[in-house]
């Protein structure tokens, strides 16, 4: 009886592990709406991008930003290719609505212009410099 027990059991937790990822999976949105933001640790620079909005982005099952680093990437591929600038620590904001990346951006740009001012070099990375480009992170097999 305890052997048909288990092998139940086993039986349940194998179809679980097989049901999970596919519940868990990355989804497509037509549009986000982003920003970065780069500093370095050796000096005070900083960099911030202008709001972007990003066709077909990925988002978790949570709803974040599925593939940040790889958005992080680009900027810091950005800042060292064409800035000159190495060992940027890179950050990106993303929303999905208009009105809450304007939100986070506010608050950001406040922090490093007005509540520190002087401690910070801030420059502006305007859209024509720089873009977010589309990542795909179907992790489905094809």
């Amino acid at each position: 009886m305890k052997i048909i027990r288990h092998i139940t059991l086993a039986a349940l937790l194998l179809a679980a592990v097989a049901i999970v990822p596919t519940l868990a999976q990355n989804r497509v949105v037509p549009k986000a709406y982003m920003f970065g933001f780069a500093a370095s640790f050796t000096d005070s620079i900083v960099f911030f991008t202008d709001i972007q909005e990003v066709d077909s982005v990925w988002l978790t099952p949570k709803k974040f930003l599925a593939g940040k680093s790889n958005y992080s990437y680009q900027l810091r591929n950005f800042c060292t290719d064409s800035l000159g600038l190495k060992n940027r620590t890179v950050v990106v904001v993303s929303a999905l609505t208009r009105k809450d990346i304007e939100k986070k951006y506010a608050k950001m740009k406040k922090d490093y212009i007005e509540k520190r001012a002087g401690q910070y070099d801030v420059h502006f990375i305007d859209a024509s410099e720089f873009r977010f480009t589309s990542v795909n992170m179907d992790n489905r097999k094809k």
